[in-house]
């Protein structure tokens, strides 16, 4: 039996601080060279579980894979029309709407007091609408930014001491912008 190569995908990230904001980061580098993590059903279930919106989940079809597309291109561009202070998206907002009116993620207590949640993919959609909903009517919409990496498209929410966050996150963006100002100081200077 041959051996298949193997095509690294890209790890999923929560680092937005809400999880409608993470699914928007599943298409990354929207202004270059853009980098889909939700290539395949299974990709979706992945990052359903990797969320933590759900334990287990009924597998993922192609169909779910297209609504979840839609729903993160809805809650995209309802935040960036937030952010740039512009009118809501008609279509967006109807289809966020409709996808948070379906019966929601449902979760049980165990027997031994933990939490436990089965869910379909058709009701963790409807907990991120809900999650889209929350987070732009909600406490946290003015904290609302997006990463000061001019490649970086991932928008968070800065609950830092005096709102000061610049980038989605220090490992990223962060580490990627303070080494070439570091490098770009040292090469003013003639140093090396």
């Amino acid at each position: 039996m041959g051996r298949r190569a193997v095509t690294a995908r890209p790890a999923h990230v929560f680092i937005c601080g809400d999880p409608a904001l993470d699914l928007t980061c599943t298409l990354r580098a929207r202004r270059t060279e853009r980098v889909e993590t939700l290539d395949a059903p299974d990709r979706l279930d992945a990052w359903f579980l990797q969320s933590g919106l759900a334990d287990v989940v009924t597998p993922a079809e192609t169909a779910d894979l297209n609504q979840a597309v839609a729903l993160r291109e809805a809650v995209y561009r309802l935040v960036s029309a937030r952010l740039g202070g512009e009118r809501y998206d008609d279509r967006a907002l109807a289809l966020v709407n409709e996808t948070a009116r379906k019966a929601p993620v449902m979760p049980k207590l165990t027997a031994k007091g933990g939490r436990w949640v089965e869910a379909t993919p058709a009701q963790v959609l409807s907990t991120l609408a809900r999650h889209a909903i929350e987070l732009l009517t909600g406490p946290d919409a003015p904290l609302l930014k997006e990463c000061a990496d001019a490649e970086c498209t991932k928008i968070f929410i800065d609950r830092s001491r005096g709102g000061r966050r610049e980038w989605c996150g220090m490992d990223s963006c962060g580490n990627k912008i303070k080494a070439a100002a570091y490098r770009a100081r040292r090469r003013e200077a003639g140093l090396r």
